[in-house]
């Protein structure tokens, strides 16, 4: 990590070296996981963020990817049967996607499956599982432009 004030008080480069590693070690135990049940990590991320319908176009920005992308993963959860499309009401040009009880029940799986994840949080005690929600429900709008 970076270097560390002599009060032994961690950096703003520290900080953001620690949360980038345990990102990523939590997304590779996600992608890990989503393989184990024949999703890339997008398809899993996707049946994630449409737990509650939502437009194709939203789709995206919360993937981090073009419009194009979400068409082929949204296409791979339909034939799958996990995700559906639909008309949204207001707007019939607008396309909604909702994920079905299938897709549910494999996000479920894969948090399920996410074994190191339920190891690393598991092992913290009440205190600290409050202390670490606070802080992240401190720091996510800052980082996120909430």
């Amino acid at each position: 990590m970076g270097t560390t004030v002599t009060t032994g008080v961690p950096t703003t480069a520290d900080l953001m070296e620690a949360v980038a590693a345990v990102g990523t070690a939590y997304f590779q135990d996600f992608a890990s996981a989503a393989a184990r049940h024949g999703l890339t990590p997008s398809q899993a991320k996707a049946l994630k963020a449409v737990q509650e319908p939502v437009p194709m176009r939203a789709l995206a920005g919360r993937l981090g990817c073009d419009a194009s992308n979400v068409t082929g993963i949204v296409d791979r959860l339909e034939s799958l049967e996990l995700a559906r499309r639909e008309a949204a009401a207001s707007d019939r040009r607008v396309k909604i996607v909702a994920i079905t009880e299938q897709g549910e029940e494999i996000l479920s799986l894969i948090r399920a499956d996410m074994t190191r994840a339920h190891h690393a949080f598991g092992s913290l005690d009440d205190e600290q599982r409050i202390a670490l929600t606070s802080l992240c429900r401190q720091v996510l709008p800052l980082l996120s432009g909430q």
